[in-house]
């Protein structure tokens, strides 16, 4: 798909007169718009073509839109497909939790805004253009590396001029024998690892790099075995202990005795496609924050200004003026909160003086109603105000990822502890601050501990891409910080701190705060 090329958005709704008001608001975006009466027209519709969002009713005869939305759900096809509610109904936080876990993205009430049901369109038929770009650039790929290992096939019987092309790759070349041992190891290879060749020849080639398959070791070794050749991506380790993404093909000769690997390095290519996926979703969601915030804040101020007008007329008595007052106190407060959302979104292009304990509780406004819902007992404890320099678009991702993961690891209620204190770094002697994030979740198991901040991996099932942490790492590095963990039970009760160190250069700091420090720091949980 091409960035011109336009993309299918399927609505679906029982009555004509919603179904033309979309397409009205809709036809500004510029795609395909394709309409559906009813979920069985809706099913034959996806069977015929490719469908970047359904934006669907949730009431309608003969199947609704939960109903429909397990029918596209189970189709192989339509596994990434975009799902969005519409509903005229209210409908209650079960409700709306059984329609995620369906496949839904998201909802959205009627009357229906029109800049936010077009932004939030918008943001998912980006999205699918930029999947199906990346497909295609996969797919070319896919057919160059079958081409050159056709090449390398083809000149099996030339012995020294197969060497002579290996030899000047600069993708890594490598041939082992069945059981692991290093036979080839070109100047690519020892470019991307470290080692030379005399060096690593000769020894396991998955014991050196500690290889991790994306699948486990014996089903990839099962498909090589079968089928001649396995692609994928692997998590390597080089000679200075360097994590890397590798693209690999793995190809089985024709005698069945030596397995060829051609392997590139795509760490970096996976660093910025997740850092412009991330770029792209807060910026969608600040374009989203900004029309609501402009459609709240004039109603608000007028309802506000009303409020004070009423408590202050004459005619009220003492009751009437004690509850006119405390509803001016609750819109002060929604407006308050609409300024954070819009604060949190607002991006800079430079670095700007950023506090932290602003920043983080701007993080756990934002996170608050998944605290309240799992009935989660918050403490904050800042002995430290400074500030640093940075883009709070990173510094936030941090947050988000160590918080919302914390949460998640409490779904039947636990204690938060977020804790900002001036330390000194032991290793580095560097002034900096410290942050803490410790939760009573179960813990992190011995055997998960090695991988937690390895790309891809999560103790999260399907629920999990496995880049938040390594994503997370990779910034806290950039601010030449450091990010810690340590995992421990007390009186049958399971504590994980995670610790961030991030320098500041203040020459105004107190001293040194050490692991042991951080533990009794959480002691209070307990």
């Amino acid at each position: 798909m091409t960035p011109d090329e336009k993309v299918n958005i399927l609505m679906v709704d029982d009555q004509p007169a919603k179904l033309l008001s979309y397409e009205v608001i809709l036809s500004d975006l510029g795609e395909n718009l394709i309409k559906a009466s009813s979920a069985k027209e809706a099913l034959n519709i996806l069977l015929k073509t490719d469908i970047a969002v359904v934006l669907m009713n949730v009431s309608m005869p003969e199947l609704d839109g939960f109903e429909l939305a397990d029918m596209i759900r189970e189709h192989p096809r339509f596994g990434k497909t975009a799902i969005i509610f519409i509903s005229g109904v209210h409908l209650t936080d079960t409700d709306k939790i059984n329609g995620y876990r369906r496949g839904a993205v998201d909802y959205i009430s009627v009357p229906v805004i029109p800049e936010v049901l077009r932004a939030k369109v918008g943001v998912f038929v980006d999205l699918h253009r930029k999947t199906r770009q990346l497909e295609r650039l996969n797919a070319e790929l896919e057919r160059r590396v079958a081409a050159r290992t056709e090449e390398l096939r083809q000149s099996e019987a030339h012995h020294r001029e197969r060497a002579e092309l290996l030899e000047l790759a600069t993708e890594a070349i490598i041939v082992r024998d069945i059981k692991g041992a290093i036979r080839f190891w070109n100047s690519g290879a020892e470019t991307l690892y470290g080692w030379t060749r005399d060096e690593i020849r000769g020894r396991d080639l998955h014991q050196t790099l500690e290889t991790v398959f994306p699948v486990s070791r014996e089903a990839a070794e099962y498909a090589l075995a079968t089928a001649k050749s396995w692609q994928g991506n692997l998590i390597v380790h080089g000679k200075d202990g360097r994590e890397l993404v590798v693209a690999t093909r793995k190809v089985l000769n024709r005698d069945g005795d030596a397995v060829l690997e051609i392997q590139r390095d795509i760490t970096a290519q996976i660093q910025a496609e997740e850092a412009l996926r991330q770029a792209e979703k807060l910026a969608a969601m600040g374009r989203v924050a900004g029309i609501i915030a402009h459609e709240i804040n004039n109603p608000l101020e007028a309802i506000t200004n009303a409020f004070y007008l009423l408590r202050n007329h004459h005619s009220l008595d003492e009751e009437a003026r004690y509850y006119a007052a405390l509803a001016e106190q609750e819109l002060t407060r929604v407006s308050h909160i609409t300024r954070q959302t819009l604060s949190f979104y607002r991006e800079s292009r430079q670095p700007i003086t950023v506090s932290l304990p602003e920043l983080i509780d701007n993080v756990v406004e934002l996170q608050q109603r998944p605290i309240l819902l799992n009935g989660i007992d918050l403490q904050k404890k800042y002995t430290s105000t400074a500030a640093l320099r940075g883009f709070p678009g990173e510094l936030r991702q941090i947050f988000l990822n160590l918080i919302g993961n914390a949460i998640q690891a409490m779904p039947a209620g636990g204690k938060l502890r977020l804790r900002i204190s001036d330390t000194v770094d032991s290793g580095t002697q560097r002034r900096g601050l410290a942050i803490s994030v410790t939760d009573t979740g179960p813990g992190i198991r011995p055997e998960d501990a090695r991988r937690l901040f390895q790309p891809f991996f999560t103790t999260k099932s399907a629920k999990g891409t496995g880049l938040g942490l390594w994503i997370s790492k990779g910034i806290v590095q950039k601010y030449e910080g450091r990010i810690s963990f340590r995992t421990w039970r007390k009186d049958d009760c399971a504590f994980t701190c995670f610790r961030v160190f991030l320098p500041t250069g203040d020459t105004s700091v107190g001293e040194p705060v050490r692991d042991s420090e951080v533990a009794a720091g959480v002691r209070a949980i307990a």
